[in-house]
Order: structure tokens, then sequence, then C-alpha cells
């Protein structure tokens, strides 16, 4: 709010006149993101000169005083004033430009529904869009928000039309950026992939820090995946000083987290804590995101392996609380962007509907009245028939589903039943060997879970399997598949998940049923398990020999005490307790 107050007021004091204004805007205008310190110089030169400017360069001063009180954080002011832009400067660049920003400030405050909205606003009238930079600006802000939605292959069709678009000689650094966002959140870049080489390249050789900034911090999370800390820390140490002086807080916070977890990884406790609370202390109070569900993680660990349990405990519930957090944000994207599929359709709909209506009323004009009564009476007779179709249609499919649900389901948890789940585990990996997609099987069975049923009751057991199923479900994906194979044995295919990755669920799984207990009837009953993981990395996509595997290490995990995952490494194995 403090930018628009000051747009408000007169100018004041110290005055210039700047000869070639347009110019000036447009050379201010380019480095926002290669040298932020020369841009917010240029801004004060470019208010103390207003006078000089025309209005459509007000306007274009209007813009950079947005963008920057959007990079400084104030989303709600920058977004009052591009708004203002779109309804008022008549000026279709700003206009598109303008509304690129405001769809990536929806995204930033999870506005998801604005967001996508807006999105399919800006898909449909990019065709018409002229202006080279304002396209490409538009282009790469879509690739982003589709990207938030989880929608991977929209996100890249975009990225590529970006790169596709950019003239011979053009920057690709900002194109080749959106196509690493895109296959990174598909799953499909590593470390030392070419696409983020090329990316990184791309934007030294434009001298843009701030996209170099986060392409590096992309390959950090990576590395971290890969489990490379000491490269890690070597990566933060090389671009330090670029944070600093640009201070793009997501950057920093991201750059502590990934310190935080490369720290913990080599076993300098003391350094993992300094750097996950410096952290969470740059924070806002109610921030939720992946790097502070990170860094209470590392928190809680360090805490733990120190025997300070009490400590440990505050940090694995605010873990889980940013875990949760996290998990509802994805989903509230998902939502929005189908909410926004089914607006653009109904429309569609809404307008087809409209044509067909005005085509039957010049229809019945040309029409004598017996025939027009007739007519009518035919579509009276037509529309009940059809509605006692659709009616029993209706009924059909219902008893459809529920027979369905009733063959494929567990009757007490409501998950897949043994069948079922081998069955979808067996396509889903046919599937994911044709497309060379790596997976990895979860086979998790309670401890001493007969005591529970002998001690309270069998009431008491399926309260407790309920309850294990719900705690699952919080940790799992919406594509994962979920079974129950008999008693107190689960079964879990993590698809698209490599074995790391698996293992690391399969521990926080393990973690959040021994730290919650359920309270039935005033007991608080208190149950561990004991997780073996086996991936098509080792033992390839056939489903009987990941079970194999994955009972094998099961078997391990309860001979060697119970409540740890051990990891099905092919000539070894892997125990994390």
């Amino acid at each position: 709010m403090a930018v628009l107050f000051f747009l408000a007021l007169p100018i004041v004091g110290r005055t210039s006149v700047i000869p070639n204004p347009g110019k000036f805007l447009d050379e201010t205008e380019a480095v926002r993101t290669k040298n932020h310190a020369l841009f917010v110089t240029r801004l004060n030169e470019l208010r103390t000169g207003v006078s000089s400017l025309d209005q459509h360069e007000r306007w274009h001063l209007r813009y950079l005083e947005a963008w920057e009180a959007m990079y400084n954080g104030n989303y709600v002011g920058s977004r009052i004033q591009f708004q203002d832009i779109i309804d008022h400067s008549n000026d279709p660049v700003l206009t598109a430009k303008s509304s690129a920003r405001l769809l990536s400030s929806y995204g930033i405050t999870r506005d998801y529904e604005k967001a996508f909205a807006l999105a399919n606003r800006l898909a449909t009238e990019l065709p018409k869009l002229k202006d080279a930079e304002a396209h490409a600006e538009v282009l790469y802000d879509l690739s982003q928000t589709f990207n938030l939605a989880g929608q991977s292959d929209l996100a890249l069709k975009y990225a590529q039309m970006l790169v596709d678009t950019t003239p011979p000689g053009g920057s690709l650094c900002y194109p080749l950026t959106s196509k690493v966002f895109a296959l990174s959140n598909a799953h499909k870049v590593q470390s030392d992939s070419a696409e983020l080489k090329q990316a990184i390249q791309a934007c030294i050789a434009d001298d843009q820090p701030v996209v170099q900034n986060s392409l590096w911090l992309v390959q950090g999370e990576h590395l971290l995946a890969e489990g490379k800390p000491t490269k890690v820390l070597a990566m933060l140490g090389s671009i330090r000083k670029s944070l600093d002086q640009n201070k793009f807080q997501p950057h920093l916070l991201s750059a502590l987290a990934q310190r935080a977890e490369a720290y913990e990884m080599l076993g300098r406790d003391n350094d993992a804590e300094q750097a996950a609370l410096s952290a969470i202390k740059m924070s806002d109070p109610g921030d939720v995101s992946e790097w502070l569900r990170d860094v209470y993680q590392v928190l809680y660990r360090v805490a733990k392996r120190r025997g300070e349990s009490s400590t440990a405990l505050r940090y694995y519930q605010y873990y889980v609380e940013q875990d949760r957090g996290y998990l509802n944000d994805i989903s509230a994207r998902t939502l929005a962007f189908q909410l926004a599929k089914q607006q653009v359709l109904a429309k569609k709909l809404e307008t087809e509907e409209l044509s067909k209506q005005n085509a039957i009323l010049k229809l019945q004009q040309q029409l004598d009245a017996k025939a027009v009564e007739t007519s009518r009476l035919y579509i009276v007779l037509l529309l009940i028939g059809l509605t006692g179709i659709v009616l029993w249609l209706l009924r059909l499919k219902h008893s459809q589903l529920r027979f369905k649900r009733m063959a494929t389901r567990d009757g007490l948890t409501g998950i897949l039943n043994h069948q079922h789940f081998i069955n979808e585990s067996e396509r889903q990996l046919r599937h994911l060997e044709r497309k060379s997609g790596q997976a990895s099987l979860l086979w998790m069975d309670l401890d001493h879970f007969k005591q529970i049923n002998d001690t309270h009751g069998h009431a008491a057991g399926d309260a407790v399997l309920r309850h294990i199923v719900k705690v699952c479900n919080d940790h799992l994906r919406p594509g994962d598949l979920f079974g129950r194979l008999g008693g107190e044995e689960f079964g879990i295919l993590l698809l698209e998940c490599e074995r790391d990755h698996a293992i690391a669920i399969a521990d926080r799984i393990r973690l959040a049923i021994e730290g919650d207990p359920l309270e039935h009837e005033g007991m608080m009953l208190s149950v561990s398990a004991s997780v073996g993981v086996a991936s098509t990395c080792n033992a390839g996509h056939a489903l009987q020999r990941l079970c194999r595997r994955a009972d094998a290490a099961l078997y391990r995990a309860k001979r060697d005490g119970r409540n740890r995952v051990v990891a099905d490494a092919g000539e070894g194995t892997s125990v994390f307790a």
C-alpha cells in the first residue's frame, strides 16, 4: 500500500528533465533482474522527472513501480496497480504484461481460482497478442501457472512455445528456464541434465543473476535427492554473494533449507540446526511451504539424535503441520484448476445452447400456428421420455458404481482389496515399463497387532486399522495405490517414485504411525509398523519379483526388531529405524 500512497502524492523537491524518456523507460525495464540496484536508482530518477513524461510513459512508469512492489513482496498493493493499468491504460502491451504479472501474483498468494480463470482467458487471447515481448511474458507465466496445478504437460507445451518463438539471436534464458521448471515438476530432470546446463549457460550469457539463482537452486534440490551434500554446499557457496545482493526472499529461504539438509547429511548437526533456525526466522508467521517442512524435519531429526525428546516432539508437530499444509495447498491448486476448466466448459456449452435456441426460434417463426403447436407437443413428449430414460440410466449407473466399489474395495478400511490392488499394480507397472518410468513397492505390517485384538477386542483392532489407513493417506499422493493385503498387512505402490524418495515416504509414514496413537473408549492404543521397500530400479517392473523383494525386506525389518524401514538394494539392504 505504501507504493500506491506514494503515487497519489504530487512530486515535490528535486525534479529533473529526462531527454529521451521512452528509451530511458525501456532501458530501465531491461535491467530489472540483471542489475536490480541500478533498476531502483533509475526508477527514482523517473519519479523525479515525471513531469516530462507523456500519458503513455506515465503508465509505463506505473507498471515498473507495480513490478518493484511485487518483487519486494507487496502483492496486494502491486495487484491493485496492475489492475488499474489493465482497466484504464488503453495500452494492449502494458495490459498484457500487467495481466501476466497479475497471474504470477495470484499464484504466489495461493489465489488459485482467480489464477486459473485468468490463465484460461490469457490462453484464449494469446493468438491476438502481436507484441513479441508481451507475448513471451504471457507464455512464461502461463507455463508457471500450469506448473502450479501439476499440469506438467501443459506447462511444458507453453514453455516449448516460448522457446520456439524466440527470434534468432534472442535470449533463451527465460524460455529454457521455463522448460526446466516444467521438466523438473514432471520429475524428468537430474542435477546433470543437459536441459538444466543449457538454461544456466543461457542465463549467464544474458547476465540474469536472479534467474540463474533459481536454476542453481533447482540443481541443488536434485543434488540433495541424489545424496550429494558436498556439491550442494559448494554450489550454495558460489552463489551466496548473488543471493545477498538481489535479496529475493524465496531464494534466500530455499538456500537455507538446502544448506540445512546438506549439513545434516554430512553429520554436521550444529550447522544444520543453525541454518534451519535461520530459515524459520526469515519466514513470516503462518507461512506454509515445502522449505519450512524440510527444515522442521531436519530440526526434528537433530533433536531426536541428541535425545531431546520434548524438543523433537515439538519440531515433529511443526513438521506435520507444514507437511499437511503443503499437501492441502497442492490439493487446492488441483481443485481450482479443475473448477476453472469446468467453468470454461460450462461457458462453451452455454454459448452453444444459446446458438441452438436462436436457430429453433427462427425455425418456429416460419411455421404456422398449427405446426408450432404440434411441434411443442412432440417436444414435451420427447422430454418426458428422455427424462425417464435419464433417471433409469442414473439409477443403473449408481448400482454399477456401488457393485464395482464392493468388488474392488476393502469393506473395513475403504482402500483397495488384495485382488484389485494386485491387478491395478500390474497394470500400472506395465504402463511405467513402456515409458521407462520408476515405481516403488512398500510392504507394511503392523507390529504385535494380535496383542491389540487379544487385549482390547476386535472392535478396537478394527478401529486401529481404520486409523492407520487415515494416517497413511495423509502422506500419499492422489495417484498412489494403497491396498489391504489381509489382516494387518498393507501394500503401497508409489508411482513415478525412485528408491530414495520411497524410503523417505516409508519412514515418514512409519514415524507418523508411531507418533499418532488412537484414543478408543478412553484408552490410548499405540502401534508401530515395519516396512519393506522394493524398487523397480533394482527389481525390474515384474510385480511378483517386486513383491518377493518387498516381502523379504519386510521380514528382515520384523526380524531385526520391528518399527523400522528396510529397503531392498539388490545385493544388500538399507535399514532406517
